[in-house]
């Protein structure tokens, strides 16, 4: 969600007592309820999880263990660990975290924010040193959860929003614009479109609505749109572009949501005897090493996932005081000419 409605605090942690004052009961019933020791009355207690929903309360895990005011764990969320993406981007946070003493704990949401809301409360619960969490979408509860944890917040990937703290990533919007342009200057004019679900992966879209816009400027438009009802993988594209040629064998360029379906787009039409590039041009997104490794090498815009993930832990290590004006860390991206497209 876009901040706007919330006050953006210094480094401040929500107290035991802003609950009890906002929940109208003492701190003792608060800590009570959220231990679930002793006898609590269910309107009490509905008043007291209300309160600490409302305002983004993380009880303190390692009060009266540790010194400090934080440990010297850092909370790394990511959607996955089977797409390859993720991992490259905690290589890099391991990179800068290598000599500092302060460990990751990372959590996987498989897309799912509700998932993530459950991972943000348990990982600031122990006091983290800071918190990285892959994309600016997040439900109402995690974006308050993290705008008043009172650590620095960096938010991976994605920039085409206002972040909480801090954002390191590329605009996916401008990427997907850029990707219409090139390929529009390659002379291609009939687009079909192969993608994965939208509602779970919001940077695709970006990209989607970023063609669309550099389409809309040439006066054209996809010629079709074949979705796939499901996270992406190499057989999902293999399977979404093969139904998308039944219906629509006129486009000339398939431009999917990222390498890992294009690269199954590609099988498709070694499997189907259709000359690539001559009679159909695949374009992907992310520059992954097996489509750069395939025997025509993808056409596809790099992003340089090890540097965002190794940015943004710099970042939270060298900046730990309050916080500022949000931050934005455009790192970039690459358009390989490949030679699918």
């Amino acid at each position: 969600m876009a901040p706007g409605k919330h006050q953006r605090g210094g480094k401040h942690s929500i107290t035991l007592a802003e609950v009890a004052k906002l929940s109208g009961v003492s701190e003792i019933t608060v800590s009570r309820v959220l231990r679930n020791k002793g006898a609590i009355a269910d309107e009490t207690r509905k008043k007291v999880l209300l309160a600490v929903d409302q305002i983004g309360y993380v009880p303190n895990r390692v009060a009266g263990t540790l010194a400090s005011a934080t440990s010297n764990l850092i909370g790394v969320i990511i959607p996955s660990l089977s797409n390859i993406v993720f991992p490259e981007v905690l290589r890099g946070i391991h990179a800068a975290l290598s000599a500092s003493g302060i460990q990751a704990v990372v959590g996987v949401t498989e897309y799912d924010l509700t998932t993530e809301e459950r991972l943000v409360r348990s990982l600031l619960a122990w006091k983290p040193h800071a918190m990285l969490v892959a994309g600016l979408d997040h439900t109402e509860a995690t974006y308050r959860m993290l705008l008043g944890a009172g650590v620095r917040v960096a938010e991976l990937m994605d920039i085409d929003s206002t972040p909480i703290d801090i954002a390191v990533g590329m605009s996916h919007r401008n990427a997907g614009f850029d990707a219409g342009v090139h390929l529009l200057g390659c002379g291609y004019r009939r687009f079909g479109y192969v993608g994965h679900d939208w509602q779970r992966d919001r940077r695709a879209r970006l990209r989607f609505d970023g063609l669309v816009a550099a389409l809309r400027e040439a006066g054209l438009s996809f010629v079709d749109v074949e979705l796939h009802d499901g996270p992406s993988s190499t057989m999902a594209g293999r399977e979404t572009l093969a139904t998308l040629l039944a219906r629509a064998p006129s486009i000339d360029v398939a431009v999917f949501s990222n390498d890992d379906m294009a690269v199954g787009g590609v099988f498709h039409c070694l499997a189907k005897s259709i000359a690539i590039k001559e009679r159909l041009a695949i374009f992907g997104f992310n520059g992954l090493s097996i489509a750069a490794a395939l025997p025509l090498p993808l056409s596809t815009i790099r992003s340089h996932r090890f540097e965002i993930g190794k940015t943004a832990a710099r970042m939270v290590l060298e900046s730990s005081g309050s916080r500022g004006e949000p931050t934005i860390v455009d790192i970039g991206y690459e358009i390989v000419a490949g030679a699918t497209a």
